[in-house]
C-alpha cells in the first residue's frame, strides 16, 4: 500500500509518500510562490525521489483543515483529482491533529494553534496516548487572549504548537506554564499525514472523493467582507 499525502492548510506546502515501510520521501516548502505553483512540482519530486509511478499510489490523503481557504481549496482539489483519476479512496486528516501528532512524545497538555487571520486562531487540545495523541476538545475559533487565559486556568504544563503560537507568542508566554514549539515545527507535516493515514488505511477507514469536504470553521474573508458591505 502506497499513500500520497498532500498538506496545504497553512502557508507551507507539504507532500509525502509512504506505506508499510514508513515515510519514504517528504517535501516541504514555505516561501513564494506557494500552493498552486509549488504543489504539482512537489508531488513530482517525491514520486521521483521514491522511484514510484503515480499509478502505484493506492490511497490519497489530504489535510482537510481548518486553515487558509485558498491553500485548502488547492490541496483538496488536487488530491481529489488524483484520487478520481486513479480510482483510489481518500483519507482526510485535520490540520490540528497533524500538529499535535508531531508532538506525541510530550507528556504535557498539547495545544495545537493555527493562525486564522483577523486576530483569531484555530485551536484544539490533545493528550499523549500510546502510539499517538487523543483529541480532548472540538476544534474551534477563538482569540489568542482567550486561549491563553484558558491555559493559565488549567494550572498544568502546556506545549503550544503551530504558526498561531508563533504569531501570538507574547500572549501565550504570559499564560504561565507554557512552552512554545520553535518555528521550524510550526506547520502541519505531510510526513505525519502519511503516518496517520496509514493507520486508518489499515482499518479501511476511507472516504470517496465526492464525500471529502474541507473543514473551514468560519466563513471566508471575501464572504465576510461582502456581508459587511451589503449590511447582511
Amino acid at each position: 500500500m502506497l499513500i500520497l499525502g498532500i498538506e496545504t492548510a497553512t502557508p507551507q506546502v507539504g507532500v509525502a509518500v509512504g506505506g508499510h515501510e514508513g515515510v519514504l520521501v517528504s517535501f516541504h516548502v514555505n516561501r513564494r510562490p506557494r500552493h498552486a505553483e509549488m504543489l504539482a512540482p512537489g508531488i513530482e519530486f517525491v514520486l521521483r525521489q521514491a522511484r514510484i509511478e503515480i499509478r502505484e499510489i493506492s490511497v490519497v490523503a489530504v489535510d482537510v483543515g481548518p486553515g487558509l481557504f485558498t491553500g485548502l481549496r488547492v490541496g483538496i482539489a488536487t488530491a481529489k483529482g488524483i484520487a478520481q483519476a486513479l480510482r483510489v479512496p481518500m483519507i482526510g486528516v485535520a490540520s490540528l491533529d497533524l500538529l499535535a501528532f508531531s508532538m506525541r512524545q510530550s507528556p504535557k497538555l498539547i495545544v495545537a494553534v493555527i493562525d486564522a487571520r483577523r486576530g483569531e486562531v484555530f485551536v484544539g487540545r490533545y493528550r499523549q496516548v500510546p502510539g499517538g495523541v487523543q483529541r480532548l476538545s472540538e476544534h474551534r475559533v477563538a482569540s489568542p487572549r482567550d486561549v491563553a487565559t484558558e491555559l493559565a486556568s488549567t494550572r498544568e504544563e502546556c506545549l503550544v504548537v503551530g504558526d498561531g503560537a508563533i504569531r501570538y507568542a507574547e500572549e501565550f508566554r504570559d499564560a504561565g506554564r507554557v512552552e512554545l514549539v520553535e518555528a521550524g515545527q510550526s506547520s502541519p507535516s505531510a510526513a505525519a499525514l502519511v503516518q496517520l493515514a496509514h493507520a486508518r488505511a489499515l482499518r479501511e477507514d476511507f472516504v470517496q472523493p465526492t464525500d471529502l469536504h474541507p473543514v473551514y470553521l468560519r466563513k471566508a474573508d471575501a464572504e465576510i467582507n461582502w456581508e459587511v458591505r451589503t449590511g447582511a
